[in-house]
């Protein structure tokens, strides 16, 4: 009988990839290059913006069973905040919409404003997200331009550091919950400040014991993929 396929990937997702991308693309190098495996279970556990790069874990075969598991762990991001305009996606998926006073933040407030996220909270996730509303996308009610009220999740903030500043950017270091968008904090870090915020780059950079220092792009995964199938398909 043939040996069941269980593998698991970390792979540095490119920037403006979907999460799907990814996982589509893998299936795609599986179904042509190994037909008896054209089948196999593939699946991804934790979805990442398209703006965002980083950590994201593919599983194979067998290990798609531990998905849920996997997403239930600790995330580490670290990123940009832009300070003094919003947009309504709360990232440069959208083009700006509004623009505020940023003259009274002082780096002692971005630091004592930063402290105030660590805990467990109440956050609303952006309209423009992969949340469904009644069976629909928030982003597909959000493109057709009609107003929803989205619903607010529980999550929890274990640290966020502010690593440097360069005014209007602010660099930060997060480590989070699963459920927790990124984008939401940006944007409620700028209201916050008495201004607004956006968010202007993202990466993942660990999901459970998974760190980009490890991850590979996509080409050295399909390779991976290949050595572990070629062996299977041999034994």
């Amino acid at each position: 009988m043939q040996e069941q396929p269980e593998l698991i990937l970390t792979i540095n997702k490119p920037l403006e990839w979907t999460s799907f991308d990814v996982v589509n693309r893998l299936k795609y190098f599986i179904r042509n290059n190994f037909p008896t495996h054209k089948k196999i279970k593939i699946g991804h556990a934790g979805t990442l913006d398209p703006l965002a790069t980083g950590v994201l874990v593919i599983c194979l075969g067998k290990a798609t069973k531990k998905i849920e598991s996997l997403q239930n762990s600790i995330k580490e991001y670290t990123g940009t905040i832009y300070i003094g305009a919003t947009t309504p996606s709360y990232d440069l998926e959208t083009t700006i919409d509004a623009h505020f006073e940023t003259s009274h933040i002082t780096p002692e407030m971005i630091h004592e404003t930063a402290k105030k996220f660590v805990g467990v909270q109440q956050q609303v996730p952006p309209l423009f997200s992969a949340k469904k509303i009644n069976g629909e996308r928030a982003y597909d009610i959000a493109r057709d331009g009609r107003v929803i009220e989205m619903r607010s999740n529980e999550i929890e903030i274990h640290a966020m550091e502010i690593t440097n500043i360069e005014m209007p950017q602010i660099h930060f270091r997060i480590v989070c919950s699963k459920g927790t968008y990124i984008r939401s904090i940006a944007y409620d870090f700028g209201k916050l400040l008495q201004s607004g915020g956006h968010l202007t780059s993202l990466c993942r950079t660990r999901s459970g014991e998974f760190g980009v220092e490890n991850a590979l792009n996509v080409d050295d995964s399909m390779a991976e993929i290949n050595t572990y199938l070629s062996k299977i398909e041999i034994s």
